[in-house]
């Protein structure tokens, strides 16, 4: 059987046989296919002389039928800001009805029951689902470190006449059969610049250039068992691949150039994918998840209704928050909301007392407001601006500048950073208070044996960045330099500003003395430089401190928490014969 074939077959057997006319209408093939279609079918044994299936074709349905359905649900939904901080994508509400809610009650209509769920980023709060709808859960333990293809990988085992479904789809139209006879992706009839395939004429699926354009991908898809099992193969082989880390799952489909799988296209209206706030506030704007409480702040702090912030678009996520650019009256600012686990690590009120420091000083970005108490902030946003490129010496010189200048100004606030305090602060925070590293115990002895050293060489204390990283010098198309980011702000040795610039630059030591001499215009004293060096080792035995407690709440940092580690090691032996020397 063709396509065309399959589909008149799989109409009849759910509708039976009532014309020709009529079957062209279920079947949306022209009169001119379905005559040919009946013809083909009937000489080749699957319908009788009143058109009706016979055994043979009962088989084929029986083998080709929908057993079970895997749903996604795993990621962040990073585009949803700022939902996405209260509430994962799939529980979205649209019309009265959560989205996959309203998916697996589709495939109940469609007669399946054994449905999977795979969750990861808020997991508990789809535990309802097991009771309520009778789903099987799968946990995706790295869902912040890969993409979906390892979330499809975790059932890979269930796929056999299976459909596969994003959570964040509302489907006007149940996109589910009671019977399928041949495996599909769903596209839409809409060009979509960055599809990277299209439709041929014999509704192929084939790649496409993203430049070129192609039909909106959907993403549900279903598989028969001869198609389920080439992408079970290719998912268990290609997710121990960490070239395929931030892989999507529908990389397995393509085999020299096209999909394994027919096309299967719908009109744009019959399932509209849901990634931004305001796609959600487009679909349903009366949707309960339009009241976002960040939404309300911005609303409130400049004076706007909220169909008014427009605009809407995620910032890269950073390693402590998520932040969102929008625009209000032909101006753009940035939303920063606290990610996981932040109201742990940073005092907000500490915070706000730096910015009041600060202010007008032309040192930091432009504060439009900050609260204390939910750790919300909104600043204005700066066309053409970017960040410190950590290999060009003019822009080291420019950011090292502006370094020296706050450094100077001596700055005070109430509150201290404390490297030795927090490393131990950091590491009663891990849930079982055991270091995933071996030699962790010794290490920590051997960094913890610096201090009297440091503390013997610090000239001074006053206002220090503290993560005064690359990322957090903003360059303006001027060539003016601002610091933003000042969460971790107190009063501390400014030369530890230098040691974590150094360690999240991922610095050689070449590379770090070179810095040092910048900052001290080739003037730096051999203590002073041999101080910094044990700061690189113990503010890196900090931030991989910080890492793993961030990695217990499902946020991998990779090889930057193992850098951070082996800057502890290094920098401990580099320094510890020469200070012994020196004391």
């Amino acid at each position: 059987m063709n396509r065309q074939e399959e589909d008149i077959l799989t109409t009849i057997y759910s509708n039976p046989f009532s014309g020709q006319r009529v079957l062209s209408e279920q079947s949306g093939h022209s009169l001119g296919v379905v005559n040919k279609s009946l013809r083909s079918l009937t000489e080749e044994g699957y319908l009788d002389e009143k058109m009706q299936p016979t055994p043979k074709a009962l088989h084929e349905i029986k083998l080709k039928s929908p057993r079970n359905a895997i749903i996604l649900a795993a990621g962040f939904g990073m585009r949803m800001v700022p939902i996405n901080m209260e509430t994962p994508k799939a529980l979205l509400e649209v019309h009265g009805e959560v989205l996959i809610e309203r998916i697996i009650r589709q495939l109940w209509e469609a007669g399946i029951r054994d449905i999977t769920v795979v969750v990861g980023f808020m997991k508990e709060q789809f535990e309802y689902l097991i009771d309520e709808f009778g789903v099987n859960l799968l946990v995706n333990m790295d869902y912040s470190a890969k993409n979906n293809l390892h979330t499809l990988a975790l059932a890979a085992a269930k796929l056999s006449n299976s459909y596969i479904i994003p959570c964040d789809l509302w489907c006007e139209i149940n996109p589910f059969r009671k019977h399928e006879l041949y495996s599909w992706y769903m596209v839409n009839d809409l060009v979509d610049d960055d599809s990277s395939v299209r439709v041929n004429r014999r509704m192929e699926l084939v790649y496409t250039p993203k430049s070129l354009g192609g039909n909106t991908m959907i993403g549900i898809a279903y598989l028969t068992e001869e198609q389920s099992k080439v992408v079970r193969d290719k998912l268990v082989r290609m997710d121990e691949n960490a070239l395929y880390r931030n892989a999507f799952w529908e990389e397995t489909l393509f085999e020299e150039g096209r999909m394994i799988v027919q096309a299967r296209v719908v009109h744009a209206y019959e399932v509209e994918e849901i990634n931004t706030y305001e796609q959600l506030r487009e679909i349903d704007e009366k949707s309960n998840h339009l009241q976002s409480n960040a939404i309300k702040t911005i609303a409130k702090t400049l004076r706007v209704q909220e169909q008014e912030i427009t605009d809407i678009r995620v910032l890269k996520k950073g390693m402590t928050n998520r932040s969102f650019l929008f625009s209000c009256d032909h101006d753009s600012y940035i939303m920063r909301i606290p990610g996981e686990g932040t109201e742990k690590l940073i005092n907000r009120e500490q915070e706000a007392a730096v910015y009041r420091v600060i202010k007008d000083r032309k040192i930091s970005d432009e504060i439009i407001m900050i609260d204390p108490r939910t750790g919300y902030k909104i600043t204005k946003y700066w066309e053409n601006a970017r960040v410190c490129d950590t290999n060009s010496l003019d822009d080291l010189r420019i950011c090292m500048e502006k370094l020296r200048q706050l450094h100077r100004l001596k700055l005070e606030v109430s509150h201290e950073f404390h490297i030795f305090d927090m490393i131990d602060f950091y590491e009663g925070l891990w849930p079982d208070g055991r270091s995933i590293y071996k030699d962790y115990v010794q290490v920590k002895k051997n960094v913890f044996s610096l201090k009297p050293f440091i503390e013997k060489n610090i000239s001074c204390r006053c206002l220090t960045h503290i993560d005064a990283v690359p990322d957090n010098f903003l360059i303006l198309p001027d060539h003016e330099v601002r610091l933003i980011d000042w969460e971790y702000a107190a009063m501390q040795d400014p030369h530890v500003d230098l040691a974590m610039f150094c360690i999240y630059s991922m610095y050689e030591k070449e590379q770090i003395d070179r810095l040092i001499d910048i900052y001290f215009e080739n003037k730096c004293p051999e203590m002073v430089r041999l101080k910094i060096y044990c700061y690189i080792s113990a503010c890196g035995l900090l931030w991989s401190n910080w890492c793993e407690y961030k990695r217990s709440l499902g946020v991998e940092f990779g090889e930057y928490s193992l850098r951070q580690y082996h800057y502890a090691k290094e920098y401990y032996s580099l320094v510890s014969d020469k200070i012994g020397a020196k004391q």
